[in-house]
C-alpha cells in the first residue's frame, strides 16, 4: 500500500481522537440528513431507550435529542470524545436523558432486546455492517429500528484507483442492493435508504477540517506522524472531488422483526 493510500487506522489513535475532536462532526453527515434518517423511525415514546454507537463529540447526538424523546446513551471508545460529548449534552441541557459512556460497539452495556433505535452515523465499519447488523439486532426490543450510514458504491463499476483505496480501506464497501439485501438478511425490514449529499461531505466534514488542519500541525510542527496523517486526510477528500459520482454515504434503516 502506498503512503497516499493509508487507512485512517494506521495512524496513532491519539493523534487522529485529538485532530477529531477540533471538528463537531467526525464523519460525512448534517443535521438535515440526520432529521431526514430519524422521518423514518415511529412510536418513540419518554421510555424509549437510544443508543448512538461510535457517537464521537456528539454532534448528530444532540440533533436526535432536540427531536426525540425518551433517553440516549452514546457509546465511544475514545475518552476525550466522551468528555466533550457530555460537555455538549450539559451546554444544551439534556444531560438528564443524554450521556456518553466509554465503550466498545463489539461489547455494548444493554441488556437484551432493550433498546428501541440503535444509531451509528459513520461507525459501523468499525465492525463490519454485517458483522455489526446481526451482533446488535440482539439489543432491539421487536420492532427496534436500527439506522447507520454506510460506505457505499452507487454503480457497478468504478476506476481503479477509487477501487483500490476502497478495497484497503474498507473492504466491505459493497452496491446499495447488495446492502439491503445483507439487512434483510440479518433480520430487518428495510424501511428506507438514501444517499447523503454531497454538502454532508463538503461543508459539513472537508470544509471544516480546513482550520483544523493549521491548528493541528501548528501544534504538531516538525512531527513527521502528525504531518503524514494530514496529508492522508487532505488526499482522501481529493479522491471525494475526484470520484464522488461512483461511492458515498448511504443511509439504512431497518425494523427488526
Amino acid at each position: 500500500m502506498s503512503k497516499e493510500n493509508k487507512s485512517i487506522h494506521e495512524f496513532d489513535f491519539k493523534l487522529i481522537c485529538e485532530y477529531f475532536s477540533y471538528l463537531e462532526r467526525q464523519g460525512p453527515g448534517s443535521p438535515e440528513a440526520t432529521l431526514k434518517a430519524l422521518s423514518f423511525i415511529e412510536g418513540l415514546t419518554d421510555e424509549s431507550k437510544t443508543a448512538d454507537l461510535g457517537c464521537g463529540t456528539g454532534g448528530q447526538t444532540m440533533v436526535l435529542a432536540e427531536h426525540i424523546p425518551g433517553k440516549i446513551t452514546g457509546i465511544d471508545l475514545f475518552p476525550e470524545f466522551i468528555d466533550l460529548f457530555n460537555a455538549n449534552a450539559k451546554k444544551k441541557n439534556f444531560q438528564d436523558r443524554v450521556k456518553g459512556v466509554v465503550g466498545s460497539m463489539e461489547e455494548l452495556p444493554f441488556q437484551k432486546e432493550t433498546l428501541d433505535l440503535i444509531w451509528a452515523e459513520g461507525a459501523i465499519y468499525n465492525m463490519g455492517f454485517e458483522r455489526g447488523l446481526n451482533e446488535w439486532r440482539e439489543f432491539l426490543k421487536t420492532g427496534g429500528y436500527l439506522a447507520v450510514s454506510e460506505a457505499s458504491w452507487f454503480t457497478t463499476k468504478r476506476p481503479s484507483e477509487i477501487e483500490t483505496f476502497w478495497k484497503d480501506s474498507y473492504a466491505e464497501i459493497d452496491n446499495i442492493s447488495n446492502k439491503l439485501a445483507q439487512m434483510e438478511k440479518s433480520g430487518y425490514i428495510p424501511v428506507a435508504a438514501f444517499i447523503l449529499p454531497e454538502n454532508c461531505w463538503t461543508e459539513h466534514f472537508y470544509v471544516p477540517q480546513v482550520k483544523a488542519r493549521e491548528d493541528f500541525l501548528k501544534k504538531h510542527a516538525g512531527n513527521k506522524t502528525a504531518e503524514d496523517f494530514i496529508a492522508n486526510e487532505k488526499h482522501e477528500a481529493q479522491l471525494y472531488e475526484k470520484y464522488k459520482d461512483y461511492y458515498g454515504y448511504v443511509f439504512y434503516i431497518g425494523k427488526k422483526f
